[in-house]
């Protein structure tokens, strides 16, 4: 297990911030973003400050990992993202942290990366999606493969080493070839960490009202592809770690780990969620009410309580690390882990899941059924 995320401590918490702007939607993204406009950008980095400085004041404590998520956050631009960064860093302290910004390859300009990696940002992913020009059509993606290139290597340029390239797959017409030419594309570009996801047609999206879903692969179909990617990601060097996370060793996502061994984060803006203090937390869809409040941690609405011993198996079973035994009866002493461990056995059996050293996990394709396993052994 060497190079994989370990347990994180209880008093170092993670931040989400979630800048909800984009130039226009994709039509497979049910995420809240809403048209980039100068004059909110600049409301929603005010506002934003504002709320770090009063959940710093509800729930003191340090944070070593701050995530721009989106929406299109580098659409915010150097000088404000500098400035949120400004006001985490005084409240949280963010020593050694890692600071990661999602980025629209399309959406990135050299100097803007300068400016960034100057700032302090850290870690940089872009939404690639595909290497296959028919396939980022077809998703709706406003850039192309050689700017996709062209973006990580000016991101390199600008002193970025821990870059991400996001991949999709389960795309009508997608091939076990253009998966592997997405891969090769990636890893020939230098960059340290792939995510791949399934495809998944959500309900309100123009793919769903388009009736894309009924072109797309079936579930074997699907699987087939994923596998494919899994082979294809460790001849390249990347190292499974989660269901849909790959990584050169040692360039894990410290932040996004953090979800699924249990630690506590602050999420921030409209849509974000939190797990703080034992609850889970989020805001609501609603832009213009995040920008008009006068206590932005007014609108928080509570989602019941969080980091339990089921929660603690369901999230770190999405690691390939799985759950260690001790580690879990030491967390959660009055849960049922025999009970656990011996309704796995059939998929232990099935080779679905595998365990080693009294750690339990699933394999590659236990992955691809691990809701369903999952309702059937939690």
């Amino acid at each position: 297990m060497s190079g994989y995320p370990q347990m994180i401590r209880e008093k170092v918490s993670g931040i989400y911030i979630h800048v909800p702007f984009c130039t226009a939607k994709c039509p497979y993204c049910n995420f809240y973003s809403v048209p980039a406009e100068e004059s909110l950008m600049d409301a929603y980095t005010r506002q934003l400050c504002r709320a770090l400085e009063q959940a710093a004041a509800r729930w003191p404590s340090r944070a070593d990992s701050l995530y721009f998520g989106g929406g299109t956050p580098i659409l915010l631009g150097a000088r404000r993202i500098d400035k949120i960064l400004e006001t985490a860093r005084r409240h949280f302290g963010l020593t050694a942290a890692e600071i990661t910004l999602e980025a629209n390859p399309a959406a990135t300009l050299e100097e803007t990366l300068r400016e960034l990696y100057a700032a302090g940002v850290t870690r940089l992913s872009f939404g690639m999606q595909s290497a296959d020009e028919g396939e980022l059509r077809l998703l709706g993606r406003r850039h192309t493969a050689a700017e996709a290139a062209l973006a990580v290597s000016h991101a390199q340029k600008a002193g970025f080493t821990n870059l991400s390239l996001d991949l999709m797959l389960g795309i009508p017409q997608q091939t076990a070839q253009s998966v592997e030419k997405s891969v090769a594309f990636c890893a020939e570009t230098g960059v340290s960490h792939i995510s791949a996801y399934l495809l998944k047609v959500e309900a309100g999206t123009p793919f769903d009202r388009d009736g894309v879903a009924a072109r797309c692969l079936d579930p074997d179909g699907q699987a087939d592809l994923y596998l494919r990617a899994v082979e294809v990601l460790a001849r390249h060097g990347f190292l499974q770690y989660e269901i849909s996370n790959f990584a050169k060793p040692g360039f894990h996502s410290r932040h996004n780990c953090k979800y699924w061994l249990g630690a506590a984060y602050l999420g921030l803006g409209p849509a974000a969620h939190s797990l703080m203090a034992g609850r889970r937390l989020f805001f609501p869809r609603d832009l213009g009410g995040f920008l008009a409040a006068e206590d932005p941690l007014s609108l928080l609405q509570d989602d019941g309580p969080g980091g339990g011993p089921a929660e603690f198996a369901l999230l770190g079973l999405r690691l390939c690390q799985g759950i260690d035994r001790a580690e879990a009866a030491s967390r959660y002493p009055d849960y049922d882990w025999d009970g656990l461990w011996q309704k796995s056995r059939p998929m232990l059996a099935a080779g679905y899941m595998r365990l080693e050293n009294n750690r339990l996990a699933f394999t590659p394709a236990g992955f691809l059924l691990s809701n369903s396993i999952l309702a059937r052994i939690l």
